[in-house]
């Protein structure tokens, strides 16, 4: 069972609840909690789709902006040497440091969700 679901650019984890006996979802990526569940995947697809539509009317309702899951910037901090290794091998493959680390992050999430 793929544990991610799509939907309006939004995405989610869904995970089995045993004590319940129900499929459970989260949208993720972002900080205001946004959660659905289902008796079977047609039901989780439906409240999954009905929770993101949900969330976007309340956000248009209440006059805020709703949260978008990425900006596409990452900022993050490195040791000094992984950082001068990375930047080595961004110039001898003939690519800014940006474009190299995109590539890498690019091949090493490849096979996750959307």
């Amino acid at each position: 069972m793929k544990n991610v679901m799509n939907y309006k650019g939004y995405s989610a984890r869904v995970d089995y609840d045993d004590d319940d006996g129900i499929l459970v979802g989260r949208i993720a990526g972002i900080q205001d909690v946004v959660g659905f569940h289902g008796d079977s995947v047609e039901e989780l697809k439906e409240a999954f789709h009905e929770a993101v539509d949900d969330y976007l009317a309340t956000c248009e309702a209440v006059g805020k902006d709703p949260q978008k899951p990425f900006s596409g910037k990452v900022m993050f901090r490195v040791a000094p040497e992984v950082h001068r290794k990375a930047a080595l091998a961004a110039e001898l493959s003939g690519k800014s440091l940006n474009q190299w680390a995109e590539e890498v992050l690019s091949h090493a999430t490849e096979g996750c969700a959307a």
